[in-house]
């Protein structure tokens, strides 16, 4: 399952984590990030026991997507201790997105 995160539970949700955290930064009007929703849900459902994911939108929380220069969306970054270990921009198929996590798992 996804959960949001905002601006001012960012930094605790990630850096605080056990697990690699993979974190999709979208907003309601983006077309591509409508697509890569249900993607980013069943591969959370897949992978849920391994990695935590959250979802942060950018048009609401400026401040976390400002900090990590998020300027096209979808973003999707996935974290290790708290850094940033891999990330990929724009739509991706399931199996794409998959394998970016297993990586960090």
């Amino acid at each position: 399952m996804i959960k949001e995160i905002k601006d001012e539970n960012f930094s605790k949700s990630v850096n605080e984590s056990g697990e690699p955290v993979v974190v999709d930064f979208w907003a309601s009007w983006c077309g591509p990030c409508k697509m890569l929703s249900p993607i980013m849900d069943e591969v959370s459902e897949e992978l849920g026991g391994k990695a935590k994911f959250f979802k942060l939108n950018v048009d609401e929380n400026p401040n976390t997507a400002s900090e990590f220069k998020i300027s096209s969306i979808p973003t999707v970054m996935v974290f290790k201790n708290g850094n940033v270990v891999d990330k990929f921009v724009g739509f991706r198929p399931k199996d794409a997105v998959k394998q970016v996590v297993e990586k960090h798992i």
